[in-house]
């Protein structure tokens, strides 16, 4: 092991551009909390929000599979599943799990635990189960594809657990000092940095980086898709999140800023991009959600199914009004019926 930084402690510059844009957030933060929407346009939103996530993270790290196709995986699984498919399917499994957590929880701690558990959950079936939710244990480098030579060589392996330590200790120490964008991004560049896995460091770090806005008030998990806007212009983004070099030569001259700015420009971006899809949404009202159609699913959700008979009991509905229920029910994609009959019985609807 070299000589590393003591301990972990981040050079930046609250510059005027990076407070304008801190500001202008806040701004696009707070109206977005005070509009409404029907429960059928919000999942539809947030099932565009973990498809665009999936295709964007994955497609950041070279995944050729085009948009349309993420979308019909993660619809349909396919039998035979190729690496490609993989890694949108893990990417997707990751952002249902972390999203179940919050939603439980409202706000994720960010530890070591939970990093390793989004990174397992990433490259499952593509690293070796030794490798899978665990530190490098073995040195790594980054190359160029267009240069075809090594530019960053990350921390010793050896370092790599002490330096994480740091990082999550720094988070855990300013999540009441500093602004939320700020200390999402430093968490996310600093990461990169010790690249402390040996493979889908981009994708886990891109999870985790959510986790923290989520935790600070800005749910990117339900409607925003960060990832979209690195992926418009995988380029730029390498360049302001990456470093060259040795880390162990540029450590201590590391700068921030300007990746900070970039970075807040992101989260603008795709919150201006939300704001107008919404704007633009057609609410149609004869897709809303009445309070015996909610009855309805909350029966489901707590005893995994409903009948007709149970349906008529908890809300009173004439026969052919239930029938007109169910099947509105099921022509919105909420609920699959099963059965024949008076056997018939109807469940949560997958991939919701």
């Amino acid at each position: 092991m070299k000589n590393r930084p003591v301990s972990f402690n981040p050079a930046y510059t609250i510059t005027p551009k990076l407070l304008n844009l801190i500001k202008k957030i806040s701004a696009e933060i707070a109206l977005l909390n005070t509009r409404r929407f029907t429960e059928v346009v919000m999942v539809e939103f947030e099932r565009h929000a973990r498809e665009i996530s999936a295709f964007s993270s994955t497609s950041i790290e070279g995944n050729p599979l085009p948009l349309t196709a993420v979308k019909q995986i993660l619809k349909n699984l396919p039998q035979n599943i190729t690496d490609s498919q993989k890694e949108v399917v893990n990417y997707n499994d990751a952002l249902v799990m972390l999203n179940e957590q919050l939603e439980k929880q409202k706000a994720l701690s960010m530890n070591l635990p939970l990093i390793l558990r989004i990174h397992e959950i990433v490259v499952k079936g593509l690293l070796s189960k030794d490798k899978r939710g665990a530190l490098r244990n073995e040195p790594v480098f980054v190359n160029d594809p267009h240069l075809r030579k090594t530019i960053y060589w990350p921390p010793d392996h050896g370092d790599v657990p002490v330096l994480m330590n740091e990082l999550i200790n720094f988070v855990k120490q300013n999540v009441s000092r500093l602004d939320s964008i700020v200390l999402a991004g430093i968490f996310h560049k600093q990461f990169v940095v010790i690249h402390p896995f040996i493979d889908g460091n981009g994708r886990t770090v891109r999870l985790a980086t959510k986790v923290l806005l989520a935790g600070m008030g800005l749910n990117t998990f339900n409607l925003f898709s960060f990832e979209n806007y690195y992926n418009r212009n995988v380029t730029r983004y390498f360049q302001n999140v990456g470093v060259t070099g040795n880390y162990y030569n540029i450590a201590n001259k590391l700068d921030f800023t300007a990746w900070l700015e970039y970075f807040a420009e992101g989260i603008l971006d795709e919150l201006n991009r939300v704001s107008k899809e919404l704007d633009t949404a057609v609410i149609d009202p004869s897709s809303e959600l009445k309070e015996y159609h909610k009855a309805m699913l909350a029966h489901i959700e707590k005893k995994g199914f409903i009948t007709d008979r149970e349906y008529a009991r908890i809300t009173a509905r004439a026969r052919p009004t239930r029938a007109l229920d169910f099947n509105k029910m099921r022509t919105l994609g909420h609920i699959e019926r099963f059965g024949k009959g008076k056997a018939t019985y109807y469940k949560l609807k997958k991939n919701e």
